[in-house]
């Protein structure tokens, strides 16, 4: 027999309780007038486990115990008394935990459950996701990430170079194999293909794009004993990425590139648990602003490219900084930082890559920042050169060495030719004080 008391209470539960039932706690917040917030986060946990806006025949104590979420906490920010007068409505921040079995290790439906329908029930934001131990365990996440990547390149402490191939799209094979040697002679670690570069398309096919590269590759290792990794684009299909990945690598590859939050993070863990890839996973961040950039709605930034897609399986992530051309908020871009690195348990940590205006005059600002575990990736900042492609990439890693050396970026462009040019296109006022190198 049911109890009164079992009724009242079945919806609810303590975190800590939560957690060694083996749930997921999911933390929203909401701002929102109601009458009631307690039916309300009661109404959101319905809706996104086992009940609708109406009873059905088919419902049950039984379904609900197993498989329907519990509302854990609910705040209200602030805590108002009595005494507090404000127009906008109440701010709440509501925890729910869901069973981990109605899931399991899909982060498709992990996503569809936690945000599914209540993402457009107004102004509900998902602002983080606790995992229980015995959850993540089912998880590989990144095979290589921020210490595997230096292993593989052979580089022990300062920062990553990346450069995307520029202009985006538009260049043949033998033009793009040209640029990459240029950038990779320069002293470039990883290049990658623009995002928005098909995987096979008819004009820059994947075969004769992967080979040519590759043989570049080689050529500068043989000059300079510095390898470089090729990021390749495989985004298409969902039915035909795999078999991208399975061709790029077969043609020489290093590095694969998806477009994660197009293609989907349920792509991402599939490349990444495959143990036939086993080169490092680029997960792009292009289309993550239409999720997250939002105030009121959508999901937390550090939540979404950070712990989800680490958890997925991605070893580095281009992602944005406060000093480029999308400029995205110091406490995003740290925090950010922090799901990406932080410790895990068995999950590796990611190498975040400061993208989008990533310039000579901005490298200082990242590496005091985040430190050096970072990639600096630079597309104009590196072809823009006045010089060339070799030029530019060999003024990012002066401007990488006089950060990690502690030495002003001007003083050390005086001995720096590379360095010095193109920190005179990028600011001129601040040369007029130099002799400008001959």
């Amino acid at each position: 027999m049911i109890q009164k008391l079992d009724l009242v209470n079945l919806g609810h539960a303590f975190p800590e309780v939560a957690f060694s039932d083996d749930y997921i706690i999911g933390t929203y917040q909401a701002r929102i007038k109601t009458s009631s917030i307690e039916k309300l986060s009661l109404a959101i946990a319905d809706e996104q486990t086992t009940g609708t806006w109406i009873k059905v025949g088919a419902d049950s104590i039984e379904k609900k115990r197993r498989f329907g979420a519990k509302v854990v906490s609910i705040y209200e920010v602030p805590d108002r008394g009595s005494d507090f007068v404000e127009d906008l409505p109440p701010l709440y921040i509501i925890q729910i935990a869901f069973p981990i079995e109605i899931f399991g290790e899909n982060i498709p439906m992990l996503l569809t459950t936690l945000f599914g329908n209540i993402s457009a029930s107004g102004m509900v934001k998902m602002i983080d996701c606790a995992f229980p131990k015995k959850y993540i365990e089912r998880f590989q996440g990144p095979k290589f990430g921020v210490e595997g990547l230096r292993e593989v390149l052979g580089i022990k402490d300062r920062p990553l170079l990346n450069a995307m191939i520029k202009p985006n799209i538009g260049w043949t094979p033998e033009e793009g194999a040209e640029i990459f040697y240029n950038a990779a002679k320069g002293g470039v670690d990883i290049i990658k293909d623009d995002e928005l570069l098909p995987a096979d398309g008819s004009f820059c096919p994947l075969k004769e794009r992967v080979t040519r590269f590759m043989e570049k590759e080689k050529m500068v290792f043989e000059e300079t004993g510095e390898h470089t990794l090729y990021s390749v684009n495989i985004t298409d299909s969902i039915d035909k990425i795999k078999d991208n990945a399975y061709r790029a690598i077969e043609y020489g590859a290093n590095s694969i590139m998806l477009n994660t939050y197009t293609a989907g993070h349920g792509a991402l863990k599939m490349l990444a648990d495959d143990p036939n890839i086993n080169v490092p996973i680029l997960a792009h961040v292009d289309f993550a602003g239409a999720y997250a950039s939002a105030t009121y709605t959508g999901i937390s930034a550090p939540l979404l490219i950070g712990k989800i897609t680490r958890l997925a399986g991605g070893d580095f992530q281009i992602n944005g900084h406060p000093w480029g051309k999308f400029p995205i908020p110091y406490k995003m871009f740290y925090r950010s930082f922090k799901f990406f690195t932080q410790p895990w348990w068995h999950i590796k940590p990611m190498m975040y890559a400061c993208s989008g205006g990533t310039t000579q005059l901005v490298v200082k600002n990242c590496i005091d920042a985040l430190g050096t575990d970072i990639i600096l990736a630079a597309g104009g900042g590196v072809h823009g050169h006045p010089d060339g492609s070799e030029a530019g990439a060999r003024s990012m890693r002066q401007a990488i060495d006089a950060a990690v050396k502690g030495i002003d970026l001007m003083e050390y462009a005086k001995t720096h030719k590379e360095l010095m040019r193109m920190a005179q296109m990028l600011s001129p006022d601040i040369m007029k004080n130099f002799d400008l190198m001959k």
